[in-house]
């Protein structure tokens, strides 16, 4: 489903991201990227969905050449996949409904089907009893669960988060792992960067290991 051959990214700085990285995640896996803070984690992730592209080597997304696409055929792209970025990308003057509803919006869903699925991912994830509340009067849990929601609404068959546990305790690390492993065994292929070794132990996931850019293990 995703395969990277041979990938190194060089930014303008002339920092290298990645360093020949070859990887290959088959649909259906859960797969942790670990490694220690600009090991290149969040970079693998950004090449995958087309945030960034490679400055050698390939990127397969489920048969298509990433690095080689079209800017207009990134949005399609990107339907496959729900992200959950570090900062959460809320938008804090919309309700946690209005934020959900955002990509089934931007893709044009019928509004009837589009509020159902978003309050079928609300309640997924704890929140539909908050849909009217805004993203400020949340905990810093509720708004990470808020950014699955967002991710997960359209039923992507990848989901990845980058650093999903940050500024969490314990117990909302827990659940959040709860809910990732909910994702992947109904068929989701879930790809998660952290340095967080505690949540990756919990999960039991394949671990690729990165260090300075390369493919350590």
């Amino acid at each position: 489903m995703i395969a990277f051959s041979q990938v190194t990214k060089r930014y303008p700085s002339g920092l290298e991201a990645l360093k020949g990285v070859t990887l290959a995640i088959e649909a259906g896996e859960m797969v942790f990227i670990t490694g220690h803070s600009g090991a290149g984690k969040s970079t693998l992730l950004k090449l995958a969905a087309a945030i960034e592209r490679p400055s050698s080597g390939s990127v397969i997304v489920n048969g298509q050449n990433v690095g080689a696409l079209r800017v207009r055929a990134v949005p399609f792209l990107r339907r496959n996949f729900g992200l959950i970025f570090q900062d959460q990308k809320l938008l804090f003057d919309r309700s946690a409904f209005d934020n959900v509803m955002l990509p089934l919006a931007i893709t044009g869903f019928e509004r009837r089907e589009a509020a159902r699925r978003v309050r079928a991912a609300l309640d997924k994830v704890g929140l539909l009893a908050k849909e009217r509340s805004f993203p400020v009067t949340l905990s810093g849990g509720e708004q990470q669960r808020l950014a699955i929601a967002r991710a997960i609404v359209h039923r992507p068959a990848i989901l990845m988060a980058d650093e999903p546990t940050g500024n969490l305790d314990a117990a909302y690390a827990a659940e959040l792992g709860e809910l990732f492993r909910s994702f992947n065994q109904v068929g989701v292929t879930v790809v998660i960067a952290t340095h967080d070794v505690s949540f990756a132990a919990r999960l039991k996931p394949r671990v690729v290991v990165l260090k300075d850019g390369r493919l350590a293990a």
